[in-house]
């Protein structure tokens, strides 16, 4: 699906929630610029949570709290260390996964192991600002969950 605005972006991230629960794992990826951020603004505003979300590339993770919770990590600068993974076992984020939703930046091929069951957004940015999202999911209800979402329904 195609996003025309920031705007855009964070509507459907607050769409997006509307589909989530506590103990989902939600992957974001793509380029620097791309909207991951956004998305999250979008999915915290609509999973209720308090206070401003801003990327947490510096600090790793925040949990913002709220109706549902949320905990926001950023494994960018994770993955120029010896071991990206151990670091993100370190992160414990799997210590609050099933009363919160998890959304992590730049997590492919680090965070898959937190959850057998997740959701990965991929967002693409074109010349033209215009966002490009793909929603990929892994095993569970992703699948029944985001017919719901994109009114489309799948088979199986």
């Amino acid at each position: 699906m195609k996003l025309p605005t920031v705007d855009d972006t964070r509507e459907f991230g607050r769409r997006l929630a509307s589909i989530l629960r506590p103990g989902d794992l939600v992957l974001l990826t793509g380029p620097l610029g791309a909207g991951k951020t956004a998305m999250v603004q979008g999915i915290g505003a609509g999973l209720g949570v308090a206070g401003p979300i801003t990327s947490p590339t510096f600090v790793i993770a925040r949990v913002h709290r709220g109706r549902t919770p949320l905990v926001h990590a950023d494994a960018y600068r994770l993955g120029d260390s010896p071991d990206p993974r151990a670091e993100i076992d370190d992160l414990d984020l799997d210590a609050s996964a099933d009363d919160a939703v998890t959304v992590v930046e730049w997590g492919a091929g680090l965070v898959e192991q937190l959850n057998d069951e997740y959701l990965q957004v991929r967002i693409d940015r074109l010349d033209d600002d215009t966002r490009v999202v793909e929603l990929v999911p892994h095993g569970g209800d992703w699948a029944v969950r985001l017919s719901r979402l994109t009114g489309k329904h799948s088979a199986g």
